[in-house]
């Protein structure tokens, strides 16, 4: 028979689609199965309308079948089928798309009675993927209604043929002949049984109807033989069963009312592979311009490439029940990027191989419903979970301030709210909320002290002066702290206050005249105590913070001690030279400062040993390396 030549833009498509529009040559099995599906769904359709279709939803099924000696799979299936001419214009025309003509030809409105039709097929070029993997596709159909069937049969672009062709029953076959393996291509794997199952179970495990396979099991069988001691023998053989190997109705379709928690957990850990329980579900049926269903989980653990660039976020996104895309990151922003679940919706505008999304206002739309619910629950546990929130804060709480850091600051008002700290004189987290509202009356700033740890951070002599006043101080412990508050810079019309570097605002009228007057009376001592420190600080100055500690390091500037801490930690060299302008502060009431002002008066060669000594304890209190430890231990014998 002559062969027919496909349309020459049909034959140019046929040769991108094989070689460029699919990443996966694995797709191709997805491909068939969902052709078969619309089939059947046609069919299906037929019959509510139909007496004489004689089926019901219980009697179809695409059954896939692996002839390893032929080199052949075979997906089968009893659906609408196509005759002869619908061969010639549906499969001799690439892009042309019978489900998509059904679909346009539905009536809007579809009775009380009559099912929605999800059709997945609308491009028409989803049965070509069979050319990635076979050399030779044969197809035998049999269109309901009709009294004979019909054969197309092609090796690829140089075209095909159809024929009549004797098939009993309604329905198609799609028969793919395996391409040899090559030095770079393992073709074969495909005709591997088990392998075909993993594929049905990675992309077309909730295609609604039953895919039936032969299925190999090791069963254990007595020989008929006894051993010596006069018990039967037994061997092990392969038995092979036809059995449904899709799940079909996947656990998000179904109401919250029919899905207890325990399935939705076991559905995570199985699905997932992970063996701890999530810390919390969230289920989203969602109608409108965009519809779509999500079931969304908040792993118990962090996985270990999180915070690495290796890791890929992303949702697991379906439509109309078929895999689509296993990681989608663009339904969540980055800071939620520790969110694993599903999405499935029939609205999305898919480009031409399914594999990925148009970027288009759909996707948006999903994307913005998540990131809220996503908030709304956090905020839930927040209130009514603490013990779960906490255990959520200390695997995911960082991605939530790089997110408040991120972007200039432009997530920080819907973010905030979930910061929660460790705070003196308080039990557990604490978020800035409640910060504030036990703030006491006269308090007017959130008093935060940074450092490597809580105990660090409440050893600081700066905070004493806010521990007198009887205010709680929160510590702040991580390196994105500091960055954090410079975006936020207040919470509820309250500033916050670095105990290390902003003024307090504690001391008394009385306090600041004192410390005034000591300061202009002990100029020449600043003075002289800065000169001996030049380099190493950028000013010297009487304390106002100090109550009994002698000395500490201060800041002036944008640039705190945990700034150049953190950008001095980041990998390369280009914020080496960052520093933060330190200044030494003396407490004027202490007796060093007495011993440095006696010194001063008697021994200018001792001051300046007593000058940098007090820097050097300054840094040490403030957990700064110390430029030259040897000598500051002969400073310090120097004076016994």
């Amino acid at each position: 028979m002559a062969k027919k030549q496909f349309k020459a833009e049909s034959k140019r498509l046929m040769e991108l689609m094989i070689n460029s529009i699919y990443t996966h040559k694995e797709i191709f099995l997805r491909e068939i199965i969902s052709n078969a599906s619309d089939a059947i769904d046609k069919l299906c359709y037929l019959a509510l309308t139909d007496d004489n279709v004689g089926m019901d939803r219980s009697d179809f099924r695409i059954r896939v079948t692996v002839d390893k000696d032929a080199r052949t799979i075979t997906v089968s299936d009893n659906g609408i089928g196509m005759n002869k001419a619908e061969m010639d214009s549906n499969l001799g025309v690439i892009a042309r798309s019978g489900s998509f003509q059904f679909k346009k030809d539905m009536p809007e409105t579809q009775g009380e009675d009559i099912p929605d039709i999800d059709i997945i097929g609308q491009f028409g070029v989803g049965f070509y993927s069979a050319f990635m993997v076979a050399d030779k596709v044969t197809v035998l159909s049999h269109r309901y209604g009709e009294d004979t069937g019909a054969k197309w049969e092609s090796s690829g672009v140089d075209g095909y043929t159809v024929e009549d062709f004797e098939k009993d029953t309604p329905g198609t076959d799609v028969i793919m002949h395996i391409k040899e393996d090559t030095e770079d291509e393992h073709y074969s794997e495909y005709l591997d049984s088990w392998r075909l199952q993993d594929l049905v179970k990675k992309y077309s495990d909730y295609v609604r109807w039953p895919i039936k396979m032969d299925v190999e099991r090791y069963e254990q069988q007595e020989t008929g033989e006894t051993d010596e001691d006069g018990k039967p023998k037994t061997k092990y053989v392969t038995v092979t069963s036809e059995e449904t190997v899709n799940s079909m109705i996947p656990i998000w379709q179904r109401s919250k009312s029919d899905v207890t928690d325990e399935e939705c957990i076991q559905f995570y850990k199985d699905h997932f592979h992970d063996q701890e329980d999530p810390l919390a579900v969230i289920r989203v049926d969602a109608e409108g311009t965009v519809s779509f269903k999500a079931m969304l989980f908040i792993p118990g653990k962090a996985p270990y490439d999180l915070y690495t660039r290796d890791y890929q976020p992303g949702l697991q996104l379906y439509s109309s029940g078929v895999m689509i895309m296993e990681r989608c990151p663009d339904l969540l922003p980055d800071y939620f990027r520790f969110v694993r679940g599903v999405v499935d919706s029939p609205d999305l505008s898919l480009n031409i191989s399914r594999e990925m999304l148009q970027h288009d206002r759909q996707l948006k739309v999903i994307a913005n419903n998540l990131e809220k619910r996503i908030k709304t629950k956090l905020s839930s546990m927040l209130t009514d979970d603490r013990d779960a929130y906490t255990k959520f804060w200390e695997q995911f709480g960082a991605l939530i301030k790089y997110g408040i850091v991120s972007d200039y600051g432009m997530h920080k008002d819907s973010l905030q709210d979930l910061l929660v700290y460790r705070c003196s004189g308080k039990d557990g987290l604490v978020s800035l909320e409640e910060y504030v509202k036990d703030m006491p009356e006269g308090q007017s700033k959130i008093y935060y002290a940074a450092a490597e740890s809580a105990a660090r951070a409440e050893s600081l002599p700066q905070a004493e002066q806010v521990k007198d006043a009887g205010y709680s101080l929160i510590y702040m412990t991580d390196e994105a702290d500091t960055f954090v508050v410079s975006v936020l810079g207040k919470f509820q019309d309250k500033e916050f206050c670095n105990i290390s570097s902003d003024d307090l605002g504690l001391e008394s009228e009385e306090e600041k005249a004192d410390t005034e007057k000591k300061t202009e009376e002990n100029k020449d001592l600043l003075d002289f105590v800065k000169e001996t420190l030049a380099g190493q600080v950028e000013d010297v100055r009487l304390s106002h913070k100090l109550r009994s500690y002698p000395v500490c390091i201060t800041t002036d500037g944008d640039i705190t001690l945990e700034a150049e801490r953190y950008l001095k930690s980041l990998p390369g060299n280009q914020f080496q030279d960052i520093k933060a302008k330190k200044v030494l502060e003396i407490n004027g009431s202490h007796d060093a400062f007495s011993a440095l002002q006696k010194a001063f008066s008697e021994d200018k060669e001792k001051a300046a040993k007593l000058a940098k000594i007090l820097l050097a304890q300054a840094k040490l209190i403030a957990d700064l390396p110390i430029d030259d430890p040897r000598e500051y231990t002969d400073l310090v014998c120097s004076l016994f």
